[in-house]
């Protein structure tokens, strides 16, 4: 009997997030936000390159695949098959014209990426894409902003000015009042 036992495809629609590197530039695995929540699933290597050139953040997009457990761990694994683009979200203006005139740098380091650094990066691009502000606001990693008290860190920066210790919703209605 094999290690793997596969239990039934998968269908997922959702909005994509963003790639998560880890320490690679390689583009492994993609955050997809969905009803319940986010997912994580890893692409096979013949899908990395042409999705890392086609995919915006933002983007309403399909995956397919199978899920299989893992019979001596019980944890399931998705493999992913193919990932169909299905368009912008609905709030999502496309001005690439326009430079971005935020910027938020966000902390990477490992006291902010275990108190949730990376969903902070995936909870930003959610709120800006949702308020239709992802196109003028450009989202940065940081090393350590010297602030590992209140992590995870991000300091937001509009113009001249810096705003720190702040959540997403509040970042993206000091945005929309000001772009």
């Amino acid at each position: 009997m094999g290690k793997f036992l596969t239990l039934s495809e998968f269908d997922l629609e959702g909005q994509f997030l963003g790639f998560v590197n880890g320490a690679s530039k390689e583009r492994k695995y993609l955050q997809l936000a969905i009803a319940s929540g986010e997912v994580r699933l890893k692409l096979p290597p013949e899908l990395r390159n042409p999705l890392g050139t086609s995919l915006e953040s933002g983007e309403l997009i399909r995956i397919f695949g199978v899920s299989k457990l893992n019979t001596h761990t019980g944890k399931i694994k998705f493999k992913v098959y193919g990932v169909k683009p299905l368009g912008i979200c609905p709030k999502h203006q496309i001005e690439r014209h326009l430079k971005p005139k935020a910027k938020i740098l966000v902390c990477q380091k490992s006291g902010c990426k275990k108190r949730g650094g990376q969903g902070l990066i995936s909870e930003l691009e959610k709120t800006l894409c949702e308020h239709g502000l992802r196109d003028r606001v450009e989202i940065e990693t940081t090393g350590c902003q010297k602030r590992c008290g209140s992590a995870p860190n991000c300091i937001v920066k509009l113009g001249k000015k810096e705003y720190k210790k702040m959540q997403p919703e509040a970042i993206a209605s000091l945005l929309s009042d000001n772009l």
